[in-house]
């Protein structure tokens, strides 16, 4: 069940005989693809690094796990373009550059390296959220942007939008490249999002 105002998050427990552990986003992202194409469930992982890791509140190192563990249910996010279908479990970016073009961030996880770039993001909220940068911002306003991200604090501004959605579609008016969890993915002119809620378990 996902995360509720004012309820506690996950269960503490043994860790887990199947647990696997990872280093970062990239791997998660590997073993989430692989398992959910297999037609196979996720396994419960100890996420060693990565945006998602921080947002549980770990070291970029990773913590020992000695004894009893937390055991955090996570949402993973559906990708569909052109007939192709992906997973992500922290971020998607979708853009043609940083200066001059629109920008879209879909944030499972709070983070994208330095940048705190959805402060309200959740991993277990059921939502993703969607930061959406307008074509039309200036460039000395991304510069000001960037300075502050670090912080949390380039929204609100209103160039960016944040919206927190369950599913939705975002249209460019021409291909654009896409990461997820900082894997290249080819390009798409559009893509649907859906969040599948409590798709695996982060051991911490």
């Amino acid at each position: 069940m996902t995360i509720r105002k004012g309820e506690e998050w996950g269960t503490i427990g043994a860790l887990p005989d199947d647990a696997v552990t990872v280093a970062d986003d990239a791997a998660l992202h590997t073993l989430v693809n692989t398992c959910r194409h297999d037609g196979v469930g996720i396994p419960p992982v100890v996420l060693r690094g990565g945006d998602l890791r921080r947002a549980l509140g770990g070291t970029a190192e990773g913590d020992r796990l000695d004894g009893r563990v937390a055991l955090l249910p996570i949402d993973v996010v559906r990708v569909e373009a052109d007939g192709r279908t992906a997973w992500f479990a922290a971020h998607l970016l979708a853009r043609h550059g940083w200066w001059r073009s629109r920008i879209v961030a879909a944030m499972n996880a709070q983070h994208r390296g330095t940048w705190d770039v959805a402060p309200r993001s959740h991993p277990n909220d059921g939502r993703v959220d969607l930061v959406d940068v307008a074509a039309s911002m200036t460039p000395r306003d991304r510069w000001r942007a960037s300075r502050r991200i670090e912080q949390g604090t380039h929204v609100p501004h209103p160039s960016i939008s944040v919206r927190q959605v369950t599913t939705a579609t975002v249209a460019f008016e021409a291909p654009v490249r896409l990461w997820l969890d900082g894997v290249p993915w080819g390009s798409a002119a559009s893509f649907t999002l859906t969040v599948e809620p409590d798709a695996f378990t982060v051991c911490v």
